[in-house]
């Protein structure tokens, strides 16, 4: 199936490195990154998932759990725990699900055939606590991702969710910001205070504190 953003996320009940779980209850009011790799005891995917532990007090001051996915056994991935700490120096902190049957992989959409192979491609999705998908990304098995990018990213989307503003290319959390065009430039006036007006719909602001 097609995921497309906006979607509510599929639910699901899978096994994982830390027991049995059903995907809406163990994410309930929270925000997640779940995310697919290809395949255990590979090199980009040990430096990914030790990343991603090594991210643990970020992930956790912004209300977001980390969940990841291969079509490897738990087994398997309790195996590689092991290596993912000693080449990280992050010991693993997240569940690993465990999709042998494909079943969750297939549901999101992480089965590429051009691809290669049947084992996942490096699929990210960012969901809300209200179990909607708020951005995807899909990386070729050869590239690591970036997971400042993913942090960034959630940042932009929890202040745009709670202010009426966009941000900018390249945008970092505390860098000014775009007043979305549903405002007028009086109404930003009134609302943000420090308005500057380059073209009648581009107004920045400085980051709102809320």
């Amino acid at each position: 199936m097609t995921i497309r953003l906006g979607d509510e996320a599929p639910n699901f009940t899978a096994e994982t490195t830390e027991g049995r779980i059903d995907f809406q209850d163990w994410k309930q009011g929270s925000w997640a990154v779940f995310f697919s790799h290809p395949a255990d005891f590979t090199p980009v995917c040990t430096t990914e998932l030790g990343a991603t532990a090594g991210l643990k007090s970020e992930f956790d001051k912004r209300n977001v759990k980390a969940i990841a996915i291969s079509v490897d056994s738990v087994a398997d991935h309790q195996a590689w725990a092991g290596d993912i700490g000693e080449v990280t120096g992050n010991a693993l902190n997240f569940p690993i699900i465990a999709d042998p049957d494909r079943a969750v992989s297939n549901l999101y959409d992480m089965l590429h055939p051009n691809a290669g192979d049947t084992s996942t491609v490096r699929s990210v999705f960012i969901i809300d606590p209200a179990n909607k998908v708020r951005l995807t990304l899909t990386y070729p098995k050869s590239v690591g991702r970036n997971f400042d990018e993913i942090l960034r990213v959630i940042d932009a989307l929890q202040l745009t969710d709670r202010a009426t503003v966009a941000t900018p290319a390249n945008w970092q959390l505390g860098s000014k910001v775009i007043v979305s065009p549903t405002v007028s430039t009086a109404d930003a006036i009134e609302k943000f205070g420090d308005v500057e007006e380059v073209k009648p719909y581009l107004r920045w602001t400085p980051q709102p504190m809320v």
